[in-house]
């Protein structure tokens, strides 16, 4: 098989790990690479990690006839850009931003909707979807802590969660919380109480346990490093740890990228692969569940991959054999 591959709006950090990651890929073929902003200029000039690997220029057109597109726009600007240019009818598409995620959100021409793009929790869906809504980084990590309690209807009293991300989170725009002056050695908070991926964490969770309507309070938090995201969520459950534990590891089986660790996690473990690790502990009534991904890469691009190898028949982990930058 080879998929060919265009990728629309390619100067971001999300966009050059997913060029990354597919000029890699050993069934896909990256055919365009579209800028507004950058088109006509090398690749390279801009991801200069793609020296010597990738020798295109970024487009300053879009060929319609690839059999997939990445949409790597700013919120708002995927379903603008569908809207505006002729995309046919059966083009496969993964956006990486939130504007198809929500139920009410997910409609597309001709009565086609995208289907949310967390293979854990939608594996059989996806792949038989054309348009993939991938989820943002937040909730992909969040979600995997809370998936499993969901699935046999134990999430009864409110949930709490902490969530520290990394710089590249903000995307490569500047601003001055991504400044290296005012972010290394800095810590702060940011949306506490009201972060956009709430409505997504909760439809996924009610598509697991119908009647959830408890409160999710999330305290996201700008770290002072680049990339990745380490969570703690906690809430109250009425059984043991090692039920918990077995729960976990039951649903998470089958999962090639997702873990749960018998030891405290830390974020090194996840940072350049498409994994999550997960650690279960009771203390006291309450269930603690730490979760850490790669914002850029489980948290956007390479679920975004994996997302495609199972829209085109793939074994799911293809081109995503990728080792934690440890050291």
């Amino acid at each position: 098989m080879n998929i060919n591959v265009g990728i629309i709006g390619g100067g971001g950090y999300a966009a050059g790990e997913l060029i990354r990651l597919l000029a890699s890929h050993p069934e896909a073929n990256i055919d365009f690479v579209y800028s507004r902003s950058q088109g006509g200029r090398p690749i390279r000039s801009v991801h200069q990690d793609l020296i010597g690997k990738v020798e295109m220029d970024f487009a300053q057109s879009v060929n319609p006839e690839v059999d997939v597109i990445f949409l790597c726009m700013g919120h708002g600007n995927s379903r603008r850009f569908l809207e505006e240019n002729n995309v046919p009818d059966d083009m496969k598409i993964v956006d990486i931003s939130r504007d198809f995620r929500l139920s009410e959100d997910a409609g597309y021409k001709g009565g086609k909707r995208f289907v949310y793009g967390l293979p854990e929790l939608n594996h059989g869906k996806i792949k038989t979807a054309d348009l993939i809504a991938n989820p943002g980084c937040y909730a992909s990590a969040i979600e995997l802590a809370l998936l499993p309690l969901a699935s046999r209807q134990h999430l009864q009293q409110d949930i709490h969660v902490q969530a520290i991300t990394g710089s590249t989170g903000a995307g490569r725009k500047r601003s001055t919380t991504s400044h290296f002056s005012w972010r290394d050695g800095n810590i702060s908070i940011y949306k506490a109480l009201n972060h956009q991926h709430e409505g997504e964490i909760k439809e996924s969770l009610q598509s697991l346990q119908a009647g959830f309507d408890k409160g999710i309070h999330i305290i996201p938090v700008r770290g002072n490093y680049t990339r990745g995201i380490f969570v703690t969520a906690y809430t109250k459950i009425d059984f043991k740890e090692n039920q918990a534990v077995e729960l976990y590891h039951d649903f998470y089986r089958d999962a090639p990228f997702t873990a749960v660790s018998s030891e405290p996690v830390h974020l090194k473990q996840v940072v350049n692969t498409n994994n999550c690790l997960l650690h279960v502990q009771k203390v006291g009534p309450h269930l603690l569940i730490t979760s850490i991904i790669d914002n850029l890469l489980k948290g956007a691009s390479g679920q975004a991959v994996q997302n495609m190898n199972l829209m085109f028949g793939l074994d799911e982990n293809v081109g995503l054999d990728l080792k934690a930058n440890y050291f």
